[in-house]
């Protein structure tokens, strides 16, 4: 076979069994680049060899590192970089310096090595992370713009830094005399670099790209773009740093150009394409024989790694003012070796550091430690949470959750809190200031906070999904929420938890995805809004009145289509996917089939009537009737005997449902609102049962710091913040709710 038609052949088996491994594993809800690992691994040496060379695959996976790069450094711009220095530059040092201590350490007390050079060497090797999967995971989870995933990008661009020095340093081990000198030139590489790129960065790039762009040719600006990331990648390689470096510093040398997202745009596809032969080539390296032969030893290998790579990150993070929560993220998130491992591994095969039996292990070890990333992060913020919430360390573990700063004046009330400052969220802050409304905004970014503070707005920093910060903003004093966050599942928290700790405050949410759409309906906003959708619906009110088009019957068809949540505009889903989609979105909840019994007192009632989330908390988002399920079921479904209900809350809420749902709880008998005890409340002291016989009221559920209690003891007192639901009479019930509030007097 001619080399070319062989090289063509090569090409195509490995993006054919890419495209069919990255499917499978979408269809098995899990991410694709897991996929892309698993089919290299069969096609490669190690699996039916259906490659004749793998090595003319590898230039193509170093292009694809070298754009997923470029496009970090393009979206992650120097203020972001600025932003994160600190953890940057000092964690990563501790972090690396410290894996780098204890392997050692550990590795020369174990006798798992000779010399304590090998155990330093070793060190190295486990101290770095994976950029490209890392990086791939949080792109699929529209995370990279998260606290935790700044957090993690900024210690692994660090430690592709590092990876030069660790190469430049590494042949120096031997003769600890070249040491200084082998570490004074790559210092001095690095800083040549840097001023070099930061001069070519200010003054030659968007010269360069602007007048390319003014020639309004789509494929002379892509061939220049591709030529600056690969260029540069090229440059920082022959100076012995890492490629990634380089790519990154191309990224970054447009990022603040007016052409930057042009950039990116032509670049994600060539990006997603090579992307996937590098993680194909990966999986090429895994040895399935090997894997057998020494199961027990690197699955040992792997746990110890992983679980001891998180114990020394954990702590880094938290150490820089990250809440307990972004450092079990971040920490799970970067507890894998890094594929840039295996080439400072080769390295140090090739300089007898460790033998070739210790190298396979050490390949095979990373490997499985790729693939379990995703799994990992996914996850991760469940983990967090479930630890957070354990008693011995639920009381130690509140200090650490992203409090840092808090402006919000005395006898502020009727607020709306805006939890995100970003593009969206400043719209929101200006409108309403426009028109005199007060606010409270949520947000943790630092460069977001000096803008707040020199704006003089008031603001909360942290993360908005926290509970304590949730506290701080006080929602029982504001009138509504916006939530703007760019991360879909702090959002999904954030509308959840705040409607546990006030039930009736009104919240509009942005939605990032089609699917979230109904989700975040579902679970209480009363409005959501999907900016693409919401963009349309301008253009064609704009063009509808340009055809003469009525303002009333625009404003009609523009409220219906908001109504039925873009129903019109969005493609008709299967119970497959509405089913994947509800599995994918809500994996923070806890869920739970519940069959409604015929005895039940819901049997016959809407979803309206029961009123089952205001009740209980628990968000109910499938009714399976016979072998037909209705997901998302509007207000107007009816409940059936053996109706199964996929019920979606916490624990408590669940326990809550149950009660309801057999007929311990009360549902009928008039009408119910909740209302939050005032600080100034004279109800402060008085019990539950005091409410029944001075008011005729009911009390009958209390959420205490969101924690909900329902069947309570009519002799418990009340306290100030708790957030108590009355039944009874509904002229009755809101004007007792006035003095509960502190707005009028017995």
């Amino acid at each position: 076979m001619a080399a070319g038609t062989a090289f063509i052949l090569n090409l195509t088996t490995v993006l054919g069994t890419s495209a069919l491994g990255g499917y499978v594993a979408n269809r098995l809800r899990q991410p694709v680049l897991l996929g892309y690992l698993v089919s290299g691994l069969l096609i490669g040496p190690f699996g039916f060899k259906l490659l004749a060379d793998v090595e003319q695959i590898k230039p193509f996976a170093e292009i694809g590192v070298a754009f997923l790069l470029f496009s970090l450094g393009v979206e992650f711009s120097l203020a972001e970089l600025k932003r994160v220095k600190e953890i940057a530059i000092q964690g990563s040092l501790l972090q690396i310096g410290l894996t780098i201590a204890v392997t050692a350490f550990l590795a020369t007390f174990m006798g798992w090595v000779t010399t304590p050079t090998q155990g330093i060497f070793l060190g190295g090797v486990l101290s770095l992370s994976s950029t490209a999967v890392v990086l791939k995971t949080l792109t699929e989870r529209g995370e990279t713009n998260t606290i935790h995933g700044q957090a993690m990008l900024a210690i692994l661009i660090a430690q592709d830094l590092a990876l030069g020095l660790m190469l430049a340093v590494l042949p120096a081990l031997n003769n600890p005399a070249n040491l200084g000198a082998a570490l004074a030139t790559a210092l001095f590489k690095v800083i040549v670099f840097a001023a070099v790129a930061v001069a070519v960065g200010k003054w030659i790039v968007p010269r360069t790209i602007m007048q390319v762009a003014e020639t309004e040719s789509s494929e002379l600006f892509l061939l220049v773009v591709i030529a600056l990331c690969l260029g540069v990648a090229i440059v920082t390689s022959k100076l012995g740093l890492s490629i990634e470096m380089g790519a990154f510093v191309a990224g970054l040398m447009i990022s603040e150009i007016d052409y930057a997202d042009q950039a990116l745009a032509k670049i994600l596809p060539l990006r997603d394409t090579f992307a996937s032969m590098f993680f194909a080539s990966i999986g090429m390296l895994i040895d399935p024989n090997i894997l057998l032969q020494n199961f027990g030893i690197i699955l040992g290998l792997v746990m110890v790694v992983m679980v001891g790579k998180a114990l020394i990150i954990l702590p880094v993070v938290m150490a820089f003012g990250y809440s307990f929560k972004t450092a079990v993220i971040t920490s799970l998130g970067l507890n894998q070796i890094g594929e840039f491992s295996f080439v400072l591994a080769l390295v140090g095969w090739q300089q007898g550091f460790i033998s070739q039996e210790k190298y396979l292990l050490l390949l095979g070890t990373t490997a499985i430690t790729l693939l379990l990333t995703p799994v990992w992060l996914k996850f991760s913020p469940i983990l967090a949470d479930r630890i957070a919430s354990l008693p011995l360390l639920s009381g130690y573990l509140r200090q650490f959750r992203d409090t840092k700063d808090i402006s919000l004046p005395e006898g502020l009330r009727d607020y709306v809190v805006v939890a995100g400052y970003g593009r969206v969220g400043q719209m929101i802050v200006s409108i309403l200031q426009n028109q005199g409304h007060q606010v409270l905004v949520i947000e943790n970014s630092e460069a977001a906070i000096k803008r707040l503070r020199q704006e003089k707005i008031p603001y909360v920093f942290g993360d908005a999904d926290s509970e304590l910060v949730l506290e701080k903003a006080h929602l029982h004093k504001a009138t509504a929420l916006a939530i703007a966050l760019p991360d879909p599942a702090s959002t999904r928290l954030l509308l959840k938890r705040a409607l546990e700790l006030v039930p009736e405050i009104d919240i509009v949410a942005r939605s990032h995805q089609n699917t979230e759409i109904d989700i975040l309906t579902q679970l209480g906003a009363k409005e959501v809004v999907q900016p693409e959708f919401e963009a349309a619906l301008e253009m064609g009110a704009h063009v509808l009145a340009a055809l003469g088009t009525s303002l009333p019957n625009i404003h009609s068809v523009i409220d219906t289509m908001r109504r039925d949540r873009y129903q019109n505009l969005r493609p008709e889903w299967g119970n497959r996917q509405l089913q994947v989609a509800i599995g994918n979105t809500t994996p923070e909840l806890k869920r739970e089939w519940v069959t409604l019994d015929a005895n039940s007192p819901l049997v016959g009632m809407t979803l309206a009537t029961a009123d089952i989330r205001n009740l209980t908390g628990i968000t109910i988002m499938a009714i399976q009737h016979g072998n037909d399920v209705l997901y998302y079921p509007t207000p107007q479904t009816m409940l059936n005997s053996q109706d199964c209900l996929l019920a979606v809350g916490e624990p408590d809420e669940l326990a809550a449902f149950h009660t309801l749902m057999m007929g311990r709880g009360t549902i009928a008998g008039g009408y119910h609102h909740w209302v939050t005890v005032a600080a100034n409340s004279s109800f402060i002291g008085k019990t539950v049962g005091d409410l029944d016989i001075e008011y005729g009221i009911n009390v009958q559920a209390l959420r205490r710091q969101g924690k909900l209690k329902y069947g309570i003891d009519a002799t418990m007192p009340l306290e100030p913040e708790d957030c108590i639901l009355l039944q009874g009479e509904s002229d009755r019930i809101l004007s007792v709710a006035k003095l509960i509030m502190g707005n009028g007097k017995e």
